[in-house]
């Protein structure tokens, strides 16, 4: 399985470039490592935690600053089965952060108790998914 746990440059750029003003809601897949791998100057480089455990460090440090830009998880589910994609893809974490606007998402990933908590989303991480998406109604039918 190829990983992705840090965005690269160009989508980073296209995601900027998109309208900054409207809320947008983020599609996160998760899949943990079996041990976290944190730097081994990082005083939990030899703690011997798990991915989940790593990446539950990353919830508590990152709560208070999700509050304060006004996001919040606005859906969350445990992954049962594949029924069409690939059937090697298994997720830890699927939930659904919503943002009051990208501007709160940018303002996120450049505080700097964000970049100081996110070392423990790149320990835990194997492998990810983030895709930004635009709230739309719900309704009674596909399409």
């Amino acid at each position: 399985m190829t990983t992705y746990v840090d965005p690269e440059r160009a989508q980073f750029e296209a995601f900027k470039a998109l309208d900054r003003d409207q809320p947008i809601e983020m599609l996160n897949l998760v899949k943990f490592r079996d041990r976290a791998s944190y730097p081994v100057e990082h005083p939990l480089s030899s703690a011997g935690l798990t991915g989940a455990e790593a990446y539950g460090n990353y919830g508590i440090d990152t709560a208070p600053i999700i509050a304060r830009l006004g996001a919040s998880i606005v859906w969350r589910g445990s992954m049962q089965a594949v029924l069409i994609g690939p059937s090697d893809e298994h997720w830890d974490e699927v939930f659904v952060a919503r943002y009051p606007t990208a501007h709160a998402f940018l303002d996120m990933v450049t505080d700097p108790d964000y970049q100081r908590a996110v070392i423990h989303r790149q320990a835990a991480v194997a492998t990810s998914r983030l895709i930004r998406c635009a709230p739309a109604s719900g309704g009674k039918a596909f399409g």
